[in-house]
């Protein structure tokens, strides 16, 4: 099955890129090859080496299951938390 080309903007990309280089770093941090992590994360080794290189078109449940391996799974529950934008609209409509 061939996979979906992800097309994301330049600057957007680089917060993929981060991702991928902070993934990488953790696990260097923990001294943990990339075989291990793959087999612990059960994905590929390719698509390991993927998500550290900040691949937006691998699943988010690869970065997932990345992320419990590396025990940083509680992470996922920051994304979206800080919706400042969200919050700002609706004090708008609560003073209208």
């Amino acid at each position: 099955m061939k996979s979906k080309q992800v097309v994301v903007f330049p600057k957007y990309q680089k917060i993929w890129d981060q991702l991928g280089e902070n993934i990488k770093l953790a696990r260097k941090r923990r001294n943990i090859t990339a075989i291990q992590l793959a087999e612990r994360a059960a994905i590929e080794r390719l698509t390991l080496r993927k998500i550290e290189r900040g691949d937006p078109s691998v699943s988010m449940g690869a970065y997932f299951n990345v992320l419990r391996a590396l025990n940083l799974h509680e992470d996922f529950l920051k994304l979206g938390v800080d919706d400042e934008l969200g919050r700002k609209l609706q004090d708008l409509n609560l003073l209208s």
